[in-house]
């Protein structure tokens, strides 16, 4: 927000020694007409005996802590020798609150108050003494609702900023792990925490993901989640660039490997930067369970991805193209369970696919308690109405079915999002084209995923193109052995600590 001030600092934007002249521009600023949250309180500074004024937004403040901190010392506390600066002798010997600083700008001053902070103003003095008093309302730390795990730790992000970044350290106890706020937007009085190792990140890297956030010349960015389709590789791409993530220890994980965490206060989640193709595909449980019992899951959820995108598809292309694959008496099954059915295939799995994200958006948008109901309608009765009307084959069910559960084994929303999108490409290429044209949009999907980089870095790296690293793809080594930086993101540091 730009400031129009009418006094004698117009030029320099910075406060005057009149107080009178200084809460007329705040009056200005913050509508005080109108706006009863700002509130402007007048007193007495006794040991100066000269009149003050504390400003703050009423909801964001701790009012006892004002009351207590900063009006009742000022009112009272007599000092004996005065000489120096006003505002250090105030804050050294007349204020209790240690976090203060002193400023003569007026945007300062205005992110401070946007910020819950307190602003001391003293006639005959161009300087306000900032004092923090901020008591943002915020709820407990809960358990992740999206990224369950069995035997990790059970805390998620909140909305509170200072509260997400201090369970970050505390479970990455490092003097190397840097916060850096950078101010965003017009007004730039909303900022973006970056959190990176400082003896492992890349210092291009670093440099490219400031430049994207400073870039950013638009006042409605205030979640992390509208600030990722600002700052992402392809906006317009299916392929995602960027990661979210609702757990401590996941983001703990990414910054010992070199990534950089993107924080932003009223948000419960974190972007990671950069990823690459094989990031979706882990969760916080793979490392967490033994050697064997995380790949067999990893291999589950590959398999059910393949699924979720291709099966539909490949139903197509089998029943139109290419029977002589299947045994005879399941082509003559599904010709009879077809043989009184009025649609062509294609429109019946449209039906039967738009029938089940219909019930899916149903399920999110609805009351937690009728969820489930809704699921037991569409899939009990719904199905089962369609297949006695002799709408749809019985196996066609059984194949949306098993690509619907599927897809819910996806672990991040991204790919869930690819899955479903994705599907109906394959469906339509297995119609016309039978397993030509499915190999056709795969080889074209793959070769345009091998181009597609984030924030400098290869999609599919450190496999393609090959880079030493601990080999942690699709599936992983055993733990003990995970013991090499992926070199895709070119770390000052190749080798992690033991």
């Amino acid at each position: 927000m730009e400031v129009i001030i009418t006094t004698d600092n117009q030029k320099n934007n910075t406060l005057t020694s009149s107080i009178d002249n200084n809460i007329k521009i705040f009056k200005q600023i913050f509508s005080t007409d109108v706006n009863d949250d700002f509130t402007i309180k007048y007193l007495q500074i006794k040991s100066l005996m000269r009149k003050g004024a504390v400003l703050f937004i009423d909801p964001l403040v701790d009012k006892q802590r004002i009351n207590d901190h900063i009006i009742s010392p000022l009112l009272f506390t007599m000092l004996d020798n005065i000489s120096g600066n006003i505002g250090t002798i105030l804050v050294e010997q007349v204020l209790s609150l240690k976090d203060t600083k002193n400023t003569n700008d007026i945007n300062t001053i205005i992110d401070e108050v946007l910020s819950g902070n307190t602003i001391l103003l003293i006639d005959k003095c161009n300087t306000a003494i900032i004092l923090n008093t901020d008591n943002f309302q915020h709820r407990a730390i809960e358990k992740p609702t999206n990224e369950n795990t069995l035997k990790g730790p059970k805390e998620a992000f909140t909305e509170w900023g200072e509260g997400n970044r201090s369970l970050i350290r505390k479970s990455l106890k490092t003097p190397t792990l840097v916060t850096e706020t950078l101010s965003i937007g017009k007004d730039k009085h909303r900022a973006v925490s970056l959190m990176y190792l400082n003896n492992l990140v890349n210092s291009e890297l670093l440099s490219k993901v400031k430049e994207r956030i400073y870039s950013i010349n638009n006042e409605d960015i205030d979640r992390i989640v509208m600030l990722e389709q600002w700052i992402e590789d392809r906006p317009y791409s299916l392929i995602p660039t960027t990661f979210t993530t609702e757990r401590p220890d996941r983001v703990c994980y990414f910054l010992k490997e070199g990534h950089i965490a993107l924080l932003m206060d009223s948000s419960s989640n974190v972007i990671i930067v950069p990823v690459t193709f094989w990031t979706f595909f882990h969760t916080a449980d793979d490392m967490y369970q033994r050697w064997l019992f995380g790949n067999f899951l990893r291999i589950i959820r590959v398999v059910a991805i393949f699924i979720a995108i291709m099966l539909p598809g490949l139903y197509i292309a089998v029943t139109n193209f290419h029977t002589d694959i299947i045994p005879t008496d399941l082509v003559i099954a599904v010709a009879a369970s077809r043989e009184k059915l009025p649609f062509p295939a294609l429109v019946e799995i449209l039906l039967m696919e738009m029938s089940f994200e219909l019930i899916r958006e149903a399920g999110v948008r609805i009351p937690t308690a009728v969820g489930p109901t809704i699921g037991i309608v569409g899939a009990l009765i719904l199905g089962q109405a369609a297949v006695e009307a002799n709408i749809v084959s019985p196996i066609l069910v059984i194949v949306v079915a098993l690509t619907g559960l599927s897809s819910f084994a996806i672990p991040e929303q991204s790919i869930g999002f690819i899955a479903r999108i994705s599907r109906f490409i394959f469906l339509f290429a297995g119609t016309l084209g039978g397993f030509f044209g499915i190999g056709i949009v795969l080889t074209a999907a793959i070769a345009y995923t091998s181009v597609v980089e984030s924030f400098g870095v290869p999609y599919f790296s450190p496999k393609a193109p090959h880079y030493p690293s601990s080999r942690d793809f699709f599936t992983r080594r055993p733990i003990f052995k995970l013991n090499k930086q992926p070199m895709n993101l070119e770390p000052q540091d190749s080798s992690k600590n033991e």
